[in-house]
């Protein structure tokens, strides 16, 4: 979160060189809202260009880019500038930080407040503008699991922010794709922002899943939560793309005491990778990202969100001191694995998306102890690579 204001283009370098040498083809990065937009006037100068060497550094390697907006929404924390503060809404799991400390006035709404909503437009076309025709960009993404920070007033507000920031970033670069950070509570709850309305604006639709935070999956590494959480958001996304941009498993090494509950040792992390890359690739996933590049230095763990959520310094595969996990292996050993054709008839759905979000919380567990059904009595298939 912080590497932004702290920028060494020297430390980016060499950790795209590593990322790119394990057979990982793009890296996504987040926009800290704060350091990007000072003010909601105002985007920062500098911001842009350390942006554009980030895409430099990326291209350079053989990286494809997505830049993530209005972050928002991170690990546990919302990471809000104080100028979007002081409004009535906030998400009560979660605590507010602002410039490293932790504030408590709610958020202002930004799918219904004008003043935030012009200050993302302009942002969204300045950023847009400065990757404009950059060869390592690949997508925008509009957000990052921007619910967990305001959900819309409705349904036709969630609708009118999307168009609204995709039109401001293809107005900063015309051929711009672009997506939004959708996650598995997107699904378990109408949130008035979901698949079908990402559908109706997005080039391909994004989401993000961890069976640890699933009460109805079948544990920390359950191989079929993931390529289900697939499948229902091309259903309810009208059929469109799926590309999974987060999934990934807080490890421990053993041999001492472990910091959390949710953590598993490394090598339960390393099978549960392959095993995640290859259930997407069937589900017909455009493509997969593991959460995240590294672990987070122990000089960090008293900072938010690490000193109340010890899980989240861990997820990397790399750790802190740059030696590889055995989930990198993994991921090399994929390299290569051909995307899949599939047939889109999922019989295992009986109801209409309209019946789901009338009453999420209790279809989506149900559907998938119907999709793990339906799994179950089918054959094992050998996986393909080019």
């Amino acid at each position: 979160m912080g590497w932004w204001s702290e920028f060494d283009r020297a430390e980016v370098a060499r950790d795209f060189g590593r990322i790119a040498a394990s057979g990982l083809d793009c890296v996504r990065v987040f926009l800290l809202w704060e350091d990007f937009q000072p003010s909601p006037d105002a985007v920062d100068c500098e911001m842009l260009e350390r942006l554009v060497v980030v895409a430099d550094l990326a291209g350079e390697r053989g990286l494809a880019l997505m830049p993530t907006l209005f972050t928002g929404h991170m690990s546990g924390v919302n990471w809000i500038p104080r100028w979007a503060l002081g409004g009535a809404t906030r998400d009560e799991r979660f605590r507010v930080v602002a410039r490293d400390v932790v504030v408590e006035p709610g958020l202002r709404n930004w799918y219904a407040d004008p003043t935030i909503e012009a200050a993302q437009t302009l942002l969204a076309t300045e950023a847009a503008a400065a990757l404009a025709g950059h060869e390592a960009l690949w997508a925008w993404d509009l957000g990052n699991e921007s619910s967990n920070c305001v959900v819309p007033p409705t349904t036709a507000a969630g609708r009118r922010w999307l168009a609204r920031l995709s039109r401001a970033v293809r107005a900063g670069d015309e051929a711009a794709l672009v997506t939004v950070g959708l996650h598995m509570e997107d699904l378990e709850q109408d949130r008035k922002l979901g698949p079908h309305e990402a559908s109706e604006v997005c080039d391909f639709l994004s989401m993000h899943g961890y069976p640890i935070y699933a009460a109805w999956a079948g544990g920390p590494t359950d191989p079929d939560l993931l390529p289900f959480l697939a499948r229902v958001t091309r259903w309810l996304g009208a059929g469109r793309d799926v590309m999974f941009t987060e999934l990934g498993l807080p490890t421990h090494r053993g041999g001492g005491p472990q910091a959390s509950p949710l953590l598993v040792d490394e090598d339960t992390a390393a099978a549960y990778t392959t095993t995640a890359l290859e259930a997407l690739r069937r589900a017909g996933c455009l493509g997969a990202m593991l959460w995240c590049y590294t672990d987070y230095d122990a000089a960090l763990w008293t900072r938010p969100p690490f000193d109340l959520a010890p899980h989240e310094r861990t997820f990397g595969l790399w750790r802190a001191d740059g030696s590889a996990k055995p989930a990198v292996a993994a991921v090399a050993a994929f390299a290569g694995a051909e995307r899949c054709t599939v047939d889109r008839a999922d019989t295992w759905i009986d109801v209409d998306p309209s019946d789901v979000l009338l009453d999420p919380s209790s279809q989506l567990p149900r559907l998938y102890e119907r999709y793990v059904s339906s799994r179950a009595a089918q054959p094992r298939r050998r996986r393909a690579v080019r």
